[in-house]
């Protein structure tokens, strides 16, 4: 699904991102990316979307070679990718629907997949009763739930999560990350970033662990830290 052949990315200051990275993921997998800030999270999460491209080395994407795609190619690789973010990015003056909706309009989707597939997802993650209010009249996490609905509802083969739990409290954080499970169980790999520790342990999944750009631990059913 996902490899990293060698990947090093540095900056034009001079700041090394990610340094001589080899990993490979496979198509079903929940991956943890843990690390302290700065580490390179964001900049793995930036390549595999191909919002930047390697300085050096080699990355390929389903099968696709990320470094060789021409820049016409990349809005179409992206739909097959959903994103959620720790801010959830929705827009305040369309409603929980139409919020969703609006990830099918932008690739054209019908009217008729759209009336079909975003009252499904919304069932899925909870939110069927309230498709019609307002961004602002939720909860944090339904806000979180609605903007995990719009990266899932065109059945992407890839979710990528950057702290998605960031901004929740611990209740609302497992409701969410039993969802990611139940999507995961459904075939889309998943890669989240984060910081949050008692999820990583509790939930044994791969976790890959980087440091000031290098990968320092690769391990299933692995936990947030190496105890000292």
């Amino acid at each position: 699904m996902i490899q990293f052949q060698g990947v090093s990315k540095v900056y034009n200051n001079g700041v090394v991102a990610l340094s001589d990275i080899n990993i490979n993921i496979e198509k079903g997998e929940f991956v943890f990316l843990v690390g302290p800030s700065g580490a390179g999270k964001t900049t793995f999460m930036k390549l595999i979307i191909r919002r930047e491209l390697p300085t050096s080395g080699m990355i390929y994407v389903a099968n696709k070679n990320l470094n060789k795609m021409k820049l016409g190619e990349v809005p179409y690789f992206r739909r097959n990718i959903g994103f959620i973010f720790q801010d959830f990015k929705l827009l305040p003056n369309k409603t929980v629907f139409e919020n969703v909706s609006f990830a099918l309009e932008v690739i054209e989707a019908s009217q008729r997949e759209i009336s079909r597939q975003v009252p499904a997802v919304l069932e899925l993650v909870g939110l069927k009763d309230k498709a019609h209010i307002f961004p602002s009249e939720l909860s944090g996490g339904e806000q979180q739930r609605v903007s995990l609905a719009r990266s899932i509802v065109n059945r992407p083969h890839l979710l990528l999560a950057d702290e998605p739990t960031g901004n929740l409290d611990p209740e609302t954080s497992w409701g969410l990350m039993d969802l990611l499970l139940e999507i995961n169980k459904r075939g889309t790999t998943i890669i989240m970033s984060t910081h949050n520790k008692g999820i990583v342990d509790r939930m044994r999944k791969r976790v890959i662990a980087l440091d000031a750009g290098k990968m320092i631990r690769d391990e299933q059913k692995g936990v947030y830290g190496v105890e000292g």
